[in-house]
């Protein structure tokens, strides 16, 4: 009994700091891709063609490491992407979603706003945009006029 009891102590500890050195990597990723897009900045100003194509390279691999790690947090934590059954307001009807298309006012409404995008590691959002649930989907609304900016498909299991 006294065994089960110190591993349960164990994992109780344990699994708040795995939780914290997954976020530390993801904030890690994004530093190092906001780096990388400088240094091709940096690039493109001098000129110099090779550079510019290495820099470039550079960028496209830390976005690639930093999807593949938002993706092994978002499998390794299924529960907080389980969610409820989508009601959506009336007359709704699912289609697929891309940039530039315009939603009502009625689907990007308190109901349906994403209150805490961080516990989703969602990009953070400036002004008047919200991260808004569609379905299964995440799309990212300019609520000044409904259109759509980004959508993460099949984002809800």
């Amino acid at each position: 009994m006294r065994k089960i009891f110190v591993l349960a102590l164990i994992a109780a500890t344990a699994a708040p700091a795995i939780a914290t050195a997954q976020t530390g990597e993801l904030r890690r990723d994004r530093a190092e891709i906001r780096h990388q897009q400088q240094d091709l900045r940096h690039a493109q100003v001098r000129g110099d063609r090779r550079d510019v194509r290495e820099q470039r390279r550079d960028v496209r691999d830390a976005r690639q490491e930093y999807r593949e790690d938002w993706q092994k947090y978002r499998r390794d934590n299924r529960n907080v992407f389980r969610q409820r059954p989508y009601v959506g307001p009336r007359g709704y009807r699912y289609r697929v979603l891309t940039p530039g298309y315009r939603l009502a006012p009625a689907y990007f409404g308190t109901r349906y706003v994403i209150a805490d995008p961080y516990r989703y590691r969602l990009p953070r959002v400036t002004g008047r945009q919200r991260w808004v649930r569609y379905g299964n989907d995440v799309v990212l609304v300019d609520t000044r006029n409904g259109r759509v900016i980004r959508v993460y498909r099949d984002f809800f299991w």
